[in-house]
């Protein structure tokens, strides 16, 4: 097997790379690369001769966008590995006409917001996160919650919009839940994989007045913006919990207000438009409504898995190997 030791920068921010490289990652990035510096550089700062060296970006958030003029100063630049999500900040037209692999750590960001998914949906069957919001005495509070029928995570349907990569996780977490049907709207989505993952696919349509929980997992794109709006919101049931751990955006937040304002609905959100929302954001004052400040994504030690991953990218291209989770210029109309 033949191994290289591709000349490396690390291009990103200065906040970002303490967080995802440890002391134990930077000497295996050192061991896989020839690294100009173990911190991040400024690559327009860089003398030309010295850049014109360069083969691997290991990037991630701050990032510089990879445009035409940059890349010119970059004629050997060969493979980016990003140790984030998406990669839309980085690419250009012109990238993507130089044929430079690039590879994104989105699965391994996909685990936490996952994680977090289960969690809050394990909290909206037992109304756990309204009841913390509720200023009424204990009495009110604990007298009849045995008896209650919308409290419970037994005989309970989720919906899944979006069978994305983070979508489908949760899908699979949820099979360890008893008594739970998962229903999953996505027009890309096969049917035969979304069965085999224990869930079934079904129009939004038909899928919104079935559920008891609505789970966001769709990518921020025109098509998706306010794709659950005043409508899709009307058609749920009453007492549903929508949750959004994907982007703002896919939300109608007037329309939710209205939902939530009457007490027909509950909602938990992770991701807001604006983010974050003003402080006089009549959503922030509902105690059938929780937000919380973006944090199912990856955050402290969680980085060091998407650091991993794209040393795991370098490896394989020192080694030869195929990439693992490369992007293309067609999964730009469809992902994030």
């Amino acid at each position: 097997m033949t191994v290289s030791r591709p000349r490396a920068l690390l291009a990103m921010s200065s906040d970002a790379a303490p967080t995802l490289f440890d002391d134990r990652r930077l000497h295996r990035l050192g061991a896989l690369a020839d690294l100009a510096s173990t911190v991040p550089v400024d690559v327009d700062a860089l003398p030309a001769a010295e850049l014109a060296e360069v083969e691997v970006l290991v990037t991630s958030w701050g990032a510089p966008v990879l445009d035409a003029a940059r890349l010119a100063r970059l004629p050997k630049l060969r493979a980016v590995f990003h140790a984030a999500g998406t990669v839309r900040g980085i690419v250009t037209d012109a990238f993507w006409e130089r044929g430079i692999l690039i590879t994104s750590a989105a699965d391994a960001n996909a685990v936490p917001v996952a994680e977090f998914t289960l969690a809050t949906i394990i909290f909206a069957g037992k109304r756990a996160l309204t009841h913390a919001r509720t200023t009424v005495d204990d009495a009110h509070r604990w007298n009849g919650l045995q008896a209650s029928r919308t409290i419970g995570n037994v005989d309970r349907t989720i919906g899944i919009v979006g069978f994305s990569r983070i979508g489908r996780r949760v899908v699979d977490l949820l099979r360890m839940l008893d008594g739970m049907r998962v229903l999953v709207a996505d027009p890309f989505a096969d049917a035969a994989e979304v069965r085999a993952a224990g869930a079934t696919l079904i129009s939004l349509e038909e899928l919104l007045p079935q559920v008891d929980v609505l789970s966001l997992h769709a990518p921020d794109l025109p098509s998706t913006r306010h794709m659950i709006g005043a409508a899709e919101l009307a058609a749920l049931p009453d007492g549903a919990t929508v949750i959004n751990t994907a982007r703002g955006a896919l939300l109608d937040h007037d329309a939710l207000l209205a939902q939530c304002r009457s007490g027909r609905l509950d909602a938990v959100l992770d991701v807001t438009d604006p983010e974050p929302l003003p402080a006089a954001s009549a959503l922030r004052h509902l105690p059938n409504v929780t937000i919380t400040p973006h944090l199912a994504g990856s955050l402290g030690t969680e980085l060091r898995r998407l650091a991993d991953s794209a040393l795991d990218e370098l490896e394989a291209y020192a080694t030869g190997a195929p990439p693992r989770h490369p992007v293309t210029a067609a999964d730009m109309a469809s992902s994030a």
